[in-house]
């Protein structure tokens, strides 16, 4: 570089070779200038006939290092060299590597315009500097031949480097050593033409954007160097996907919650079998295996996978759920999986799996018996090791998800006759939980009616009781939809009984006669079998029955059975019986009506 650049000492220019006096930036107002830059003071001599004298040399000297000292922008003094009315303007430079001093000895008489020009120009330097500096793009500077002379903090962070340890050095030699396998500025160099690169450090992605930059002459002067971490801009683009599927699946449950009613998700057991369920999902939910949750339709098991999930080390992360049978064969693995842009017709942009949302939580897949085999397959694999691959990606992702599966269905028997894999099946089932239809714990529906013909009433501003005849019909109902049923009984009771104390007549046929509830369509849904599918017609039959004659004698001829069958029935299904006090169930019938004659 010639000596005579009137360049300023600037940040962008670390290394020490190139940081010369400014000896032509006031056009021959300078008369003398120095640097003082590790210890060592250097004159640039514009005007030799003003070469201050020994004893003047070692004063400016002393001076230069005072005000480096100090940190300061300038020193100023005026004084007389070699007969001529000077003046002296020192300028510190403590942050550059290595430190320096510029001193310059101007004409007093054109020194203020001098002073303006160089305090814009350093104004413009730090202004630089600190867009540099706080970009979050790496940035590299390097001269024509490629020699090292600015990289950025974001640039040292994003190549995992020291500033201290490249600046100086060629980039030919750098390339040589491994600080980096590629060099857009040494493709510039080479070309005198924009360069982008894709490079590879430490397993992420890297794009390097290389530009020259000439001077008057068409020379080459500087090269930059953008670089930016596409891993980064990737995580960063997943993640805003990840917001945006969260939004979407926030706002549909709650276009769901209209039509639920656990406000509160209020769980209410009274039956033995219902306590040791719940024990048993408090005890589950202090593990991290998989869950598999067994029972009818209707009878909670969408609110214990919400009771386990909030019992255990997980309850701060997301609980998202699947109904596999609601969703068609060819969308199930998208939708759990997640697929690339182009992955098939109509993916016009990438979307995350449920897996891939639920990271660290707890994913529910509710009817997991109607998942297809080919999805079977990979969410065995993932059950195994953690990892998944989207849907037209290349690479697998790992997640920590905890699965808790649920069905109506035998699984065992599916998994036996090869349409569930028995693999799978094993995999889910090491916690199994089997909840009991709400007929076999008859000591809850008392106070399941009182909770939702509460909720419902102070919902609807309409509140309700049942009189003891009402109670022992909905007691006795075998509910073949479950806890779901009830809910939805107690809204409708809610809705069109015009008066508070809702009575027998006020309850639906179904109820009082049991009679809707035998159909095939009902028996696959609950997974009843033809033995319990008689039983129950059996009991609805006699409930009819009992309501219609007086005596089990007439109930025995009506049916065609001993007088001691009816009696045994009645007795097995708990139909019959006294109130308390001692009157009889039916008003205006004497206690021996319907004993039986011996």
């Amino acid at each position: 570089m010639n000596k005579n650049d009137p360049r300023l000492p600037s940040v962008a220019e670390g290394r020490s070779t190139q940081v010369l006096p400014p000896a032509r930036l006031c056009e021959g107002n300078i008369l003398q200038a120095g640097i003082l830059q590790d210890g060592a003071f250097t004159w640039s001599v514009p005007e030799p006939d003003f070469l201050p004298s020994p004893a003047e040399q070692e004063a400016l000297r002393a001076l230069c290092r005072e005000t480096l000292e100090k940190r300061g922008m300038s020193h100023r003094e005026s004084f007389s060299l070699n007969g001529r009315d000077c003046a002296l303007t020192v300028y510190a430079f403590p942050d550059l590597r290595p430190a320096l001093a510029v001193m310059l000895v101007t004409d007093r008489s054109k020194a203020e315009e001098c002073r303006r020009r160089l305090e814009r120009n350093l104004s413009r330097s730090m202004e630089l500097d600190a867009i540099v500096t706080a970009t979050s793009d790496g940035i590299w500077v390097c001269d024509g031949q490629g020699f090292v002379t600015l990289v950025n903090p974001a640039a040292e962070r994003v190549n995992n480097i020291v500033a201290q340890d490249v600046i100086g050095r060629n980039m030919h030699d750098l390339l040589k050593e491994g600080f980096i396998d590629r060099s857009a500025a040494v493709e510039v160099v080479r070309t005198g033409q924009p360069v982008s690169l894709l490079q590879m450090r430490d397993g992420r992605k890297l794009t390097s954007t290389g530009t020259p930059v000439f001077d008057s002459n068409g020379v080459l002067q500087r090269v930059v160097v953008s670089t930016q971490d596409a891993t980064e801009v990737d995580n960063l683009r997943r993640d805003l996907e990840r917001q945006e599927f969260l939004a979407d699946n926030y706002r549909s449950k709650l276009m769901e919650l209209q039509d639920q009613l656990a406000s509160d998700r209020e769980i209410i057991a009274r039956s033995p079998k219902m306590l040791s369920v719940l024990h048993q999902a408090l005890k589950a939910g202090n593990s991290e295996a998989s869950i598999l949750l067994l029972g009818e339709s209707g009878t909670g098991k969408g609110i214990l996978a919400e009771l386990i999930h909030n019992h255990s080390r997980r309850h701060d992360k997301p609980l998202l759920s699947l109904n596999c049978g609601a969703i068609p064969e060819t969308l199930v693995e998208a939708e759990l999986f997640g697929y690339e842009q182009g992955a098939f017709t109509g993916a016009k942009a990438g979307k995350p799996g449920l897996l891939e949302v639920a990271d660290g939580g707890t994913l529910f897949l509710d009817e997991v018996a109607e998942l297809p085999l080919q999805t079977q397959v990979k969410l065995l694999k993932f059950l195994d090791d953690g990892r998944f691959t989207r849907l037209g990606a290349t690479k697998g992702k790992h997640v920590d998800v905890r699965v808790i599966a649920a069905t109506n269905r035998d699984l065992r028997t599916m998994a036996n006759e090869g349409s569930f894999r028995k693999d799978l099946y094993y995999r889910l089932n090491i916690i199994p939980i089997q909840i009991p239809p709400l007929r076999e714990r008859k000591e809850c529906i008392p106070a399941l009616l009182n909770h939702f013909l509460t909720l419902y009433g102070n919902k609807y501003n309409s509140p309700k009781r049942l009189r003891g005849s009402a109670l022992d019909a909905l007691a006795a109902y075998p509910y073949p939809g479950n806890v779901r049923q009830l809910i939805n009984i107690c809204e409708r009771l809610v809705v069109m009984t015009e008066h508070q104390l809702i009575d027998r007549d006020d309850l639906m046929n179904e109820v009082t006669t049991g009679r809707d509830y035998i159909s095939f369509q009902s028996m696959r849904e609950t997974n009843t079998t033809l033995k319990q599918a008689m039983g129950q017609l059996e009991k609805a039959l006699l409930l009819e029955a009992y309501e219609q004659c007086h005596t089990q004698q007439q109930i025995a001829e009506a049916l065609d059975i001993s007088q001691a069958s009816v009696a045994r029935k009645l007795k097995q299904y708990g139909i019959g019986g006294k109130r308390p006090g001692g009157q009889p169930r039916s008003a205006k019938k004497a206690d021996s009506l319907l004993q039986p004659r011996l």
